[in-house]
Parts: C-alpha cells; structure tokens; sequence
C-alpha cells in the first residue's frame, strides 16, 4: 500500500488530499457565494485527463467578480490546441453566466505555449515583474494578462 503524505510545520499540517476533503469542494459548489469554480479536463472519445484549469473570485463585490485564473496540462498534450479551447469556454461561462467583469492569470516568461493560450483567448499583457521567481536554477519574470468583460464582449462580437 502506497504511503500518502504529510508533514507537519509549527502552525500547518501539509497532506495528500482524501475522501473527506471533497466534502468542502462541494459545499463550496453548492453555495450562492460560491469561490472556487475549477474543472477538470478530459478528452471526449477517452475521458483521459488533459489537465485542469478555473478561477478564484478574489472579490465578490455587489455587482461583479473579480477572479484569478490557472490552468494546467500534462506535457503530452501541449500544442494541441486544448487549453486554449478550454479557455475560450471557462471564459464565456464567467464573462456570460457568472457576473465576472475582470479576469487575470500569467506564466513565466519563456512559456511560450501557455502565454499564446492567453493571446488566443484575447487576454491583453497587463504586467512584467522582473526576477519574479527562482525557476530551473534562475529568476524568472513573470507576465501578467488580463481580460476585462467589455473587452471580451467586443472580441466575442468580431469573431
């Protein structure tokens, strides 16, 4: 039987998730104010997964959302279009049914493969953080896009 993990630190204990931790997943799917909206992504034809990808609502103010979004594949589906598709849809379900008006996320500069997935889904650059974070034995920038509603409303009509 495989060892899950779990450490312990002065104030946290860090573990493998179990069972009873989807229990507050879906209490917080269930609920009006709902903050977590992340999905799993799988192919079609064999329900392998692609990877994940959603959003935080960092703030929930009377009228709109603000939100945080990430994303994730595993590498054998990189340059296949995946997550940009998911993207697109993850998009149009915050912009059009969930009352977000600002969407931001970012990678590391050089991943070019994640940032084109931004590009293609209308995200504009918002930022540059020179030496961001230490990343492979270097400090990396980290970019910043952003997409507000109007300007995806403005997109999704050209298209």
């Amino acid at each position: 039987m495989k060892k899950h993990l779990r450490f312990e630190t002065e104030r946290l204990i860090l573990r493998d998730y179990c069972e009873n931790d989807f229990e507050n997943v879906i209490s917080d799917m269930s609920s009006h104010k709902r903050k977590f909206y992340f999905l799993h992504i799988e192919l079609k034809d064999s329900h392998e997964q692609v990877g994940s990808i959603g959003y935080t609502v960092l703030d929930n103010t009377p009228v709109v959302k603000i939100v945080h979004l990430g994303y994730f594949s595993y590498p054998k589906f990189w340059g296949k279009g995946y997550m940009s598709e998911a993207l697109q849809k993850v998009l149009e379900f915050a912009f059009s049914q969930n009352d977000v008006y600002r969407v931001t996320t970012g990678c590391l500069e050089g991943n070019k493969g994640s940032e084109r997935v931004m590009q293609k889904n209308g995200m504009i650059k918002e930022a540059e953080y020179k030496d961001y974070e230490w990343h492979d034995g270097k400090m990396k920038t980290r970019l910043e896009y952003r997409l507000l509603k109007n300007e995806w409303e403005i997109q999704a009509v050209k298209k």
